[in-house]
C-alpha cells in the first residue's frame, strides 16, 4: 500500500482528506518541520499532500528545505482559487502539481493516483539507467583494457626491431600526460584538451614512430648520416605506420577515438610550424594538435638522448634549439607551455634514462 504524507495545518481538512484517501496509507503533520521529521522517521513514505498556508515553516519554506535535501517525493500542494502567483512558485520550488480549495475529491483521487504512478514509473527507469550505466562502465572498462593491449602489442614490435627502448616510450608518454594538462589549463581557442583526449593522447603517444617497423635495418639502424634516397625512404616510415591503423580499422571496425589520435599523432608530428615538415607541408594550426605536441616531444627526447652515434645533449642546450624554432619547427603556444614544464620534463628523463 502507497503511503502519502499529509501536511494540513486546518485539523478539519486533514480529517477530509485523511478520509478521502482511505485506500492508502495516512501520516498527517501540522506544518513543515513537522513534516521533516515524519520523512526522517517513516522513509517509506510515497507522495507529499502539501498546504501551503501553515505556521512555523509554510509550504513554501518546506519545498525549499526539500530541494536542498534533493528530495524527489512528488507533492501535490493545495491551493486557493485566488493564489496563481502561489501556484506558479510551488511548481517551479518542485510540485509537481496543485489542487485548489475548496477541494474536488475526484480530482484529488485521480491525481494522486497519476502522480504515484509516474513516481513507480521514474522509479524503474532510473533503476533500468543504473544498470544500463553499469554495463555502459564494463564496456568502457574492457574497451580501454582492449585500446592498452593493442598500443602495447606495438609498442613491442619497436622494442624487438630495437627501433625504441622501454625508457624512450615510457619518457614520450609521460612528457605528453605534463604537457597535454599545461595546454588544457590554458583554456586557449582551438587548444581544448578534454580529459578523454588528454588520456588517448598519452595512451598513444608511443606509437608515434610505429612505421619504423618497415624501414630496412641498413637504413633504420645506420650510424652515420643517411643518403638522400635513405632520408626519403625513412620517411615513408610515416606512411606505413598510418596505413597500418587504417588496415585495422577496414579488418575490425570504424576506427575508435584513440585509434585516430594514433593516427594523428604518427602523420603529423614529423610536420613544421611554418609549413616546410613533411608528408604533407601543413602549415600553422592546420596541422591537428596531436602532431603539434608530439613534435616538441619527439625533438627534445632526441636531443637529450644517448645514441651510438652521438651524446646526449644538456637540457639547457636543447631548451635553447626549441626556443630558437619556435615558429619554425614548433608551434609557438606549445614551446612557451613546454617552457612552463621544463622542470618536470627534466625530472621525467632523469627518472627514465637508458643507453640506446
Amino acid at each position: 500500500m502507497d503511503t502519502i504524507l499529509i501536511v494540513e495545518d486546518s485539523k478539519t481538512d486533514t480529517l477530509i482528506i485523511t478520509g478521502a484517501l482511505a485506500d492508502y496509507a495516512t501520516i498527517t503533520a501540522g506544518d513543515g518541520l513537522e513534516a521533516l521529521d515524519k520523512l526522517s522517521a517513516y522513509p517509506d513514505i510515497d507522495m507529499i499532500i502539501l498546504d501551503l498556508h501553515m505556521p512555523n515553516m509554510n509550504g513554501f519554506e518546506f519545498l525549499q528545505a526539500m530541494e536542498s535535501k534533493n528530495q524527489t517525493l512528488p507533492i501535490i500542494v493545495l491551493t486557493n482559487f485566488d493564489e496563481v502567483e502561489s501556484e506558479v512558485r510551488a511548481l517551479e520550488l518542485g510540485a509537481v502539481d496543485y489542487i485548489r480549495k475548496p477541494l474536488n475529491f475526484l480530482a484529488l483521487l485521480k491525481r494522486v493516483e497519476v502522480h504515484l504512478r509516474l513516481a513507480k514509473a521514474t522509479k524503474v527507469i532510473q533503476a533500468h539507467n543504473q544498470v544500463l550505466q553499469a554495463a555502459v562502465s564494463r564496456n568502457q572498462e574492457r574497451m580501454d583494457q582492449t585500446q592498452e593491449a593493442t598500443v602495447q602489442a606495438l609498442v613491442q614490435l619497436l622494442e624487438v626491431r630495437n627501433i625504441e627502448t622501454g625508457a624512450h616510450i615510457r619518457r614520450t608518454a609521460k612528457i605528453m600526460q605534463v604537457l597535454a594538462q599545461q595546454i588544457a589549463s590554458l583554456e586557449l581557442p582551438g587548444y581544448g584538451i578534454s580529459p578523454e583526449f588528454q588520456a588517448d593522447l598519452v595512451r598513444t603517444a608511443p606509437l608515434h614512430d610505429i612505421g619504423k617497423v618497415g624501414i630496412p635495418d641498413n637504413i633504420l639502424l645506420k650510424p652515420g648520416k643517411l643518403t638522400a634516397d635513405e632520408y626519403e625512404h625513412m620517411k615513408r616510415h610515416v606512411e606505413f605506420g598510418v596505413n597500418a591503423l587504417y588496415y585495422q580499422q577496414e579488418k575490425d571496425h570504424p576506427i575508435v577515438d584513440f585509434m585516430e589520435v594514433a593516427r594523428a599523432i604518427i602523420q603529423y608530428h614529423h610536420e613544421r610550424f611554418d609549413g616546410k615538415g613533411y608528408p604533407q607541408g601543413l602549415k600553422g594550426t592546420d596541422i591537428p594538435l596531436p602532431g603539434r605536441l608530439m613534435a616538441i616531444i619527439d625533438v627534445y627526447d632526441a636531443l637529450t638522448s644517448e645514441r651510438v652515434y652521438k651524446r646526449a645533449m644538456p637540457h639547457t642546450e636543447a631548451m635553447a634549439i626549441l626556443s630558437d624554432e619556435s615558429g619554425k619547427h614548433f608551434d609557438p603556444v606549445v614551446v612557451d607551455a613546454f617552457f612552463d614544464i621544463q622542470d618536470v620534463v627534466k625530472l621525467i628523463c632523469t627518472r627514465n634514462q637508458s643507453s640506446q
